[in-house]
């Protein structure tokens, strides 16, 4: 079986995401580690089988043979780091958001159609077989017309993990709090599922942590199908809640979280609620023993490159999610409805 060659840049938390997916895809085949704190490079490298390990990207690329880099570091260098890689010729699976800017992230599409290499991005919870089936419901009717859709995105996070990185909650780094953080995976959901947002308005605030961007925020949307409902995204809420996400309409209700389908009621009785266990994430963002996002996307761009296709969340589609978090921080600090 022809392997696809994996490069990990930053070895922080995430990483052990990205590790044990290409460990598990079937298709790809982990080659080089690199971080800027040596110990963390050197611990990644020998817990997966390699006897060396980088302090430099440059290094790395200049002494491995990659096909794909996955960038693991603050969302703010995420742009910087890419480029760097596509300049090499190497495609880009870039962890979510693609960059905390309109200019980053335009910069990052653009230098990988450049350098013609492809750029994925990760955005797990679009493999979770519960929202896709809610997208198909929604877009085969079966709800009838589509009036309110919800999302609850309540996590839980407590000054020590703010204050384990200096990149966490800075506007330059970090790109924001508990929105761009944490809830840019349940505003993307949203936003998926039930074909774009098109007005927030919105309310961030800092409530709880000694931090400078928002850890609590209540956003009203109106989506592009006419629709409207409701964003909550906090890492105030103790001990961390299910993520849910709801969709309401004249046929029927759908309601699903981390852990599966909660509500499924249609008034044509003859469409049964899916079975989707096993494809889900785990509790509040936590990490799910089976891994299955990751490993799904990690598998779906070594696929990519073998069968040159474009991977399945494009650096163009990944900057949708980060476009709405940025139209809401705009409409909190203005304090008025934003159209996108």
């Amino acid at each position: 079986m022809e392997k696809v060659r994996f490069g990990i840049i930053g070895c922080g938390r995430i990483s052990r995401n990205h590790l044990d997916a290409i460990k598990n895809a079937p298709h790809a085949e982990l080659v080089a580690v690199c971080d800027v704190i040596e110990e963390k490079a050197q611990a990644a490298a020998q817990a997966n089988g390699l006897d060396k390990w980088y302090t430099s990207i440059e290094d790395m690329l200049d002494n491995e043979k990659l096909d794909v880099c996955c960038i693991l570091t603050p969302s703010g260098l995420h742009a910087k780091h890419a480029c760097i890689v596509a300049e090499r010729g190497i495609n880009v699976l870039c962890e979510k958001p693609l960059d905390v800017s309109s200019e980053n992230m335009d910069k990052i599409i653009n230098c990988c159609k450049d350098n013609n290499v492809k750029l994925g991005c990760i955005f797990q919870r679009r493999t979770f077989e519960a929202a896709i089936r809610t997208k198909e419901a929604i877009e085969k009717g079966y709800l009838g017309k589509v009036t309110l859709a919800d999302a609850s995105l309540k996590y839980y996070r407590d000054q020590k993990y703010y204050d384990s990185g200096e990149w966490r909650a800075t506007w330059e780094y970090d790109g924001g709090g508990a929105l761009m953080n944490q809830g840019v995976h349940g505003v993307d959901m949203i936003a998926w599922m039930m074909g774009g947002i098109d007005t927030v308005d919105a309310t961030c605030e800092t409530k709880v942590w000694d931090i400078d961007v928002e850890d609590t925020a209540v956003v009203k949307v109106r989506f592009k199908n006419g629709a409207i409902g409701v964003i909550q995204a906090a890492t105030t809420v103790y001990p961390g809640l299910d993520t849910v996400f709801s969709v309401h309409g004249s046929e029927g209700s759908i309601s699903f979280g981390d852990k599966g389908f909660y509500y499924w009621k249609l008034k044509d009785e003859s469409i049964k609620m899916p079975d989707v266990s096993g494809s889900m994430g785990g509790l509040n963002c936590q990490y799910s023993t089976n891994n299955y996002g990751h490993t799904y996307q990690v598998e779906d761009m070594a696929l990519a490159v073998l069968e040159d296709r474009a991977p399945m969340v494009t650096g163009e589609e990944a900057k949708k999610s980060v476009e709405i978090i940025l139209g809401i921080y705009k409409s909190s600090q203005e304090k008025k409805e934003i159209k996108l």
